[in-house]
């Protein structure tokens, strides 16, 4: 029985980001009020990212594509949404903000962009099974 609570624990420290490696912006990381990630929405699923083939194209925001900006797509949450995205595999997080309407993939549940995905540690394997949590809505 104790195993069990100890496996419990650690699954919801891992959750709650608990001793992970955080490879954020820190701009970004700093201006999140911990009252808001205490109630944040989470996701679990399958996300890509984006190739440096999109840059430039006109996101739903209406900004430019930049593959090197901390940004994601999202198919619900509002435009300028901060959220906490998180590699099991490895603890690494990045907070991106939604700028765009996607995947086109009903099989996925976000698509960040190549810094992201880069911080994440999933440029090999292209697909990662990720936790997303908002952070910070979209004002």
């Amino acid at each position: 029985m104790p195993a069990r609570l100890t496996a419990a624990t650690m699954a919801c420290l891992v959750l709650l980001g608990a001793g992970a490696t955080h490879a954020e912006p820190a701009a970004a990381a700093d201006d999140i009020p911990a009252s808001v990630a205490a109630s944040a929405e989470r996701m679990l699923g399958k996300l890509t990212y984006y190739g440096r083939k999109f840059a430039g194209r006109k996101t739903a925001s209406g900004e430019p594509f930049d593959p090197e900006a901390f940004t994601m797509a999202h198919r619900t949450w509002p435009l300028g949404t901060l959220v906490r995205v998180t590699n099991p595999a490895n603890q690494r997080s990045v907070v991106v903000r939604v700028n765009d309407r996607g995947p086109s993939s009903p099989h996925r549940i976000g698509d960040v962009s190549l810094a992201a995905a880069r911080e994440l540690k999933m440029l090999r394997a292209g697909v990662l099974h990720a936790h997303l949590e908002v952070v910070a809505q979209a004002e």
